[in-house]
């Protein structure tokens, strides 16, 4: 089982981004994954800057020298198919192919005002499905592993028939393992890798924790305490069939959150 978290990609400056990715690997994390967005609306409405996938991970690739890096998930309908794989392609050869895991996603409706924004279409599910489906057939075989994120029926039947792994962002851990053991039965490729993602609220206790999360205005959906507690959430999913666990700090850019999940958390979720 593998523990990584998710990097902050919602900003102007890559600078805490890099500097999270050091420190994830400094605590003994196994991971980092990056979004890959046009811009983010904040919950004001503001629209926030997002930093591209690939050039956010060649940095960080550049910075560190064992971490995993990841995307979650690179979007099939922002980039032609060719052109992605030819990107990861080329991020794997500066980061090194056994450090690389390519998640791909078909994009869902909170996507459509990036793309029509800057003139892309945005299309039917059966479109993007189409699109998802294309950009795994170019992008994997190259070394490193891709899976498919996404909960839909039809995304997870792609990640079946042609994929190395599926990844669900949140949900409860019985949902997990009934979608996640019905892959790994239909799965047309091994080894078939599970795994499960979502967003954290961790502090040195759970007072602080709940108080962090109040004030950040937390999501209901987000795990929040101490890292007895998160360890302990995040076991569920690893007993439910999770070979990697992704968690998405609220405050993500707080270098806190990496040293508490390296330091604190995956030794208990290791030993449980």
């Amino acid at each position: 089982m593998k523990l990584g978290l998710t990097l902050p990609s919602f900003r102007d400056d890559p600078t805490p981004a890099i500097e999270m990715a050091r420190i994830a690997e400094q605590s003994g994390l196994d991971g980092v994954f990056a979004y890959d967005h046009l811009f983010r609306r904040a919950t004001d409405g503001r629209q926030r800057p997002a930093l591209e996938l690939l050039t956010l991970l060649g940095a960080v690739a550049a910075e560190t020298s064992r971490i995993t890096l990841g995307s979650l998930v690179a979007r099939a309908t922002l980039r032609p198919a060719a052109t992605l794989a030819s990107g990861l392609d080329t991020l794997a050869r500066i980061a090194g192919r056994d450090r690389l895991i390519v998640a791909i996603g078909a994009g869902d409706e909170e996507s459509r005002e990036e793309n029509e924004s800057f003139g892309l279409g945005f299309g039917t599910v059966e479109d993007r499905v189409v699109a998802l489906r294309d950009a795994v057939d170019a992008a994997r075989d190259q070394g490193f592993p891709v899976w498919v994120g996404g909960i839909d029926r039809p995304v997870r039947e792609v990640a079946a028939a042609h994929a190395d792994g599926w990844n669900r962002w949140g949900g409860g851990v019985d949902r997990f393992r009934a979608q996640g053991d019905a892959l790994r039965v239909a799965a047309a490729r091994t080894p078939f890798t599970l795994s499960w993602g979502g967003l954290i609220v961790l502090d040195g206790d759970a007072a602080a924790a709940r108080a962090k999360a109040e004030r950040l205005s937390a999501s209901t959906d987000a795990i929040v305490g101490g890292p007895e507690l998160v360890a302990g959430a995040l076991r569920a999913y690893r007993d439910a069939g999770a070979e990697w666990l992704i968690v998405g700090p609220v405050d993500s850019s707080n270098p806190y959150n990496a040293q508490l999940l390296g330091e604190e958390v995956l030794p208990r979720l290791r030993s449980g």
